[in-house]
Parts: structure tokens; sequence; C-alpha cells
């Protein structure tokens, strides 16, 4: 007796072509064999639990794939694509692990849902596909096709085994400045690439830079990227305040029509910081006081966190997130070249003089955030787009919990300047000091007479 029987489980994993006939019959022989031996009846959804976990077991079906067969799905291609597995999700779209049926090259595919496929969101993510088309560098995430399938539209990346810096650090905890310069240099390089062709990326964070298993680094989603002087009104995002709220350039905040490559430069400088911290520049707080303290405040002396960080280093960090973007670090170039001291493939060793004009961490001259509302396209980081193993910010209004728990708990995070100034703690003193002495001469005057 057949042990799964017709079921629906079965009859769906037949129909979607996953499962061969072959493979299906050798998975319930050795089912009929297991019930042979316990010979307790299983029926309905445990007899499909055990079919699946069997296919499972043998490598012919994954755990989302048989969930996808639950549910009544079938259709696992997009064009000439087998969907094999799920990358992530975001706002704009869904990211899958796919393989070319005749090719059997693994790739990496952004899916446009059908119920946003709107004439706007089409528009979207074909400007979207043009710009990550004309890029071509090992340090970005290069596209390979696009299409749609019916109405669904698609994006066929490379796919990048491995983890994301937010992952990558999450793990492994604070990178040593060698690590973090190496990653963060190999980004530039990327990012440089794309700013020479016009293109800014406009999310630059530690979820879109991909670290291989070989510690190469790769540039991902290309989503918001839009190109200097471009004045298409036509855009969604055209002059609004788009990207994550942690790594958000002063200057995207309250000019957002005027991007430039100094934008990336200290969204880099964040992720930089990130990546030796382990926590974002101004953790904690709504979007709108995220925005604030970009524009007017200076964030902890990353040294105060990561006591192993040079002076020389923590200066090309301030220099990089400097909230002017005149003085700022200029060009990725530049923060490739100022990271060589500690980049894992330079020969040169670190403590050389840095370049004068750097803004250390410390109090700044306000900048204040004009009295706006913060057009952001929507909760998600703008529009959700999401690339290979990139993990989005859940909202821009919970983007600190990208910020990685305290480990080291010997050394309490101090700001450069103190909670509680020492004028402030006199100014409460003093008097209760002065009573208490006005009380004791009191006394004493009572006893002598």
């Amino acid at each position: 007796m057949n042990p799964t029987g017709n079921s629906s489980f079965r009859r769906h994993a037949l129909a979607s072509g996953l499962v061969s006939a072959d493979q299906m019959y050798e998975a319930e022989q050795v089912l009929r064999a297991s019930t042979a031996t316990h010979p307790t009846s299983v029926h309905g959804a445990d007899a499909d639990d055990r079919l699946a976990a069997q296919l499972v077991a043998m490598g012919q079906l994954n755990p989302w794939q048989v969930e996808q067969l639950k549910r009544g799905r079938t259709k696992f291609n997009l064009g000439p694509y087998r969907v094999i597995d799920s990358i992530g999700q975001g706002g704009m779209g869904q990211v899958f692990r796919a393989e070319h049926i005749m090719m059997g090259r693994t790739v990496a595919i952004k899916v446009l849902p059908r119920y946003k496929s709107t004439p706007a969101a089409i528009a979207s993510f074909t400007r979207e596909i043009r710009a990550q088309a004309q890029m071509d560098h090992e340090n970005l995430v290069r596209a390979f096709d696009a299409g749609h399938d019916g109405n669904v539209y698609f994006l066929v990346t490379e796919y990048v085994p491995g983890n994301d810096l937010r992952k990558f650090v999450r793990m492994r905890g604070r990178l040593s400045m060698a690590e973090a310069a190496t990653i963060v240099s190999q980004a530039a390089v990327g990012l440089g690439h794309a700013h020479e062709r016009g293109l800014i990326h406009r999310d630059v964070k530690p979820g879109n830079l991909l670290v291989t298993t070989t510690g190469h680094t790769k540039v991902s989603d290309l989503g918001l990227a839009g190109f200097m002087g471009d004045d298409d009104e036509e855009d969604p995002r055209w002059g609004k305040v788009v990207g994550t709220a942690d790594y958000l350039a002063p200057e995207q905040i309250v000019t957002p029509k005027d991007i430039t490559a100094a934008c990336d430069v200290y969204s880099l400088g964040c992720t930089l910081y990130y990546a030796v911290t382990g926590k974002v520049p101004f953790p904690g707080g709504t979007v709108r006081e995220k925005a604030r303290r970009h524009c007017e405040e200076a964030p902890l002396n990353p040294k105060r966190i990561n006591p192993d960080l040079s002076d020389e280093f923590v200066e090309v960090v301030a220099s990089m997130m400097d909230k002017n973007p005149i003085s700022r670090t200029q060009s990725m170039q530049d923060v490739v070249e100022r990271l060589k001291p500690w980049a894992t493939d330079s020969v040169s060793q670190p403590g050389g003089e840095s370049p004068s004009g750097t803004t250390p961490f410390g109090p700044v001259e306000s900048n204040p955030l004009p009295d706006i509302s913060l057009s952001f396209l929507g909760d998600e980081p703008s529009g959700g787009s999401l690339s290979q193993i990139s993990q989005r910010t859940d909202s821009l209004s919970a983007s600190a919990q990208e910020t990685l728990p305290d480990v080291d708990r010997r050394r309490p995070l101090l700001r450069t300047e103190p909670d509680f100034p020492l004028t402030i703690v006199l100014a409460v003193l003093l008097p209760v000091v002065l009573a208490a002495a006005v009380l004791v001469v009191n006394l004493l005057l009572r006893v002598w007479h």
C-alpha cells in the first residue's frame, strides 16, 4: 500500500517538476519499508510531512520548496531559470537563488511581485535594471539578464556566496583595522567605478557590502541608484530623502535633489565606523532624530568603543564622515589611498601622517536641519530594494537594530563630552554643602552659649 496515497503534496511535487516520478517512487519505497517495520498508520498531513522529510533527506527538495508545495504552488521557473530557494524579501521585491536550466549556472533573481506591478513600479524597476546593466566591475554585483514571465518582472544578477558585512560583524564582532580597511577599500573601488559613470548608489550600508567566502567584497543593491545631475521628475524618488537612516549624508537630508559622490563617501564612512565598533554612529531614536543628529551632532569617538583603533585610523573615518561635503574625503579613490596603510593587500605599514583638515570626533559646528517634513519614500528603506544576501533594515524607524550589543562590559561607553559636566555637579552640591556648614555653625554657637 502506498503510505502517502495520492495526496495533494505528492501531486504538487510531481506537477512542479522538482521531483521526478522515479524519485517519488524511491522515496515512497523507503517510507513503505519504514511502515512495514513500524506499522503505525499515518494519514493526511502526517503522511505529507513524512514524504516531504524523506525527499529533503534524499536531497530532492529543500525546506523552502516543501513549504511552497504545501501551499499548492507548482510553478518554480521564471523564463529559462528554475527558482531553488528564497534569499530575502524587501518592500520592492523578493530575491531568490535560481539556476539557469540549460547552462546550470547559479544566479540571484530579484522579482517584482505581481501585486506591485503598477506602471510606476515597473518603470522604477526598469530604471534599476538599466542602471545596474551599465556597471561591470569585480567589486560590483554584475547584472546578467532581465525580463518578464507573463506579468512577473525580474532581474538576474550573479550569485555571491558568503555574508554581507552586517552579518559578518554580528557573527564575528567588531573587526580589526586591517579587516575593515580591506573590505571598505574594495567597496570603494567598486563605488568609484560607478561614480566615474555618473551613478550614485545612495544606499551604501553594511547590508549592501557582500563579503565572499574568499574575503572579496562586492557592492550590491543599486535599486536606489541615481545619476549625478539627473532631474528626472518622473522618477518617484526624485527630490525625496531615500536611503537608510543610519547611514544618510547630511546633504541627502537637507538637499535631496542635489546628490553627489560625496554622499556615498559619507555613507561608506558610517559603514566603516560600524565595522570597527559594531555600532551605528547614532543608535536609537526616530528617523527624524537620526536625521537631525547626522546634520548637527558628532558621533561617539569610535576609539571609546574600540580602544585598539589608532588615532590615524580614527582620523580617516572622521574625514569620510565630515558633515561638510567640501571638506570631506573627496572621492572613492582618496578613500582607497588613505586606507592603504591598513588594507591587507598593501605593503605599507600603518601610522603615517594624515592629511591636514581632518575633522576629529567631538563638538562640531551646528548644521541645523531645516523645519521640513522628511519625505522618505515609504516606511521601508526606499522601496526595500534588495539584492543577493544583503539584509534590509527592518524599517527606517527601527534601523538602530543594526547596532551590535555590547560584548566588553568592562569598558563603559563614554561620550566625548561627559553626560554630567563638573559645573552642573558643583551647582547642585555647593548649596547643599553651604547649608550644612551654616547648620553646623549654628549648633556650635548654641553649645557655646
